[in-house]
């Protein structure tokens, strides 16, 4: 049985041409969006990140069931834990805790142009992270027992409004995925039936901070595009 239903918000009443100019605009804005990877100790209020996880739960998911949790962090005691558990897997996987490397040469060798390595300062530095978990069970109750749906791909684009929020707000954003990251279930005090997906480092760029130009290179519309 279906259920009630709404009538369909009312969209801004504009020409296609107008619509061309917001879109070109819109990722005039995201082309300006790169990851950092030095950030300043500078306070970011917290209604910014409030607002960007309320955007971020906005995201199309699987059967509504909005499988996804976003926990906001700005201890620096709980900052510093999460740097330490980091680092540890960061150093098995680049080889340099006197062991070879987790990862495989073809990996290592994609991350040199980019210049990460297993130190990671931003994540004690930048004033808030944000451990982002997909729930594989939960439902809209959380209970713990339903079964959610398309979890991955939901979690993976209320990330990205996550992300494209905070960009509009003027911060700078990070990705951090060490791997494994059951540690973080621990530290954030998360159930078991809730994946952690990624750590969104948030924050004002450092003075000094660069991107590496190979990260300026986009496959151009051709490359990521097919029109049927």
């Amino acid at each position: 049985m279906s259920g009630q239903s709404r009538p369909y918000p009312q969209l801004p009443d504009l020409s296609d041409e107008q619509r061309i100019v917001l879109a070109r605009s819109m990722l005039e804005q995201l082309k300006t969006r790169h990851s950092c990877r030095a950030f300043t100790d500078q306070a970011v209020p917290r209604e910014i990140i409030e607002a960007a996880i309320m955007a971020a739960g906005t995201a199309p998911n699987g059967a509504n069931h909005q499988p996804w949790h976003f926990a906001a962090i700005s201890s620096l005691g709980t900052k510093r834990a999460i740097r330490e558990a980091a680092e540890t897997e960061e150093r098995q996987f680049y080889g340099t805790n006197d062991g070879p490397p987790k990862a495989p040469d073809a990996w290592l060798d994609a991350l040199e142009p980019i210049g990460t390595d297993a130190s990671k300062p931003f994540l004690e530095v930048a004033p808030w992270l944000i451990v982002c978990f997909a729930q594989r069970k939960g439902g809209i109750d959380e209970d713990g027992a339903t079964q959610n749906y398309y979890v991955i791909e939901s979690v993976g684009i209320a990330c990205g409004l996550l992300i494209a929020t905070l960009h509009e707000a003027g911060l700078a954003t990070l990705t951090h995925t060490p791997s494994p990251m059951g540690f973080l279930r621990e530290i954030c005090g998360r159930p078991a039936h809730e994946k952690p997906l990624m750590i969104v480092v948030v924050g004002h760029p450092a003075p000094d901070a660069t991107v590496p130009e190979h990260a300026l290179t986009k496959k151009p519309l051709g490359q990521i595009a097919s029109w049927l």
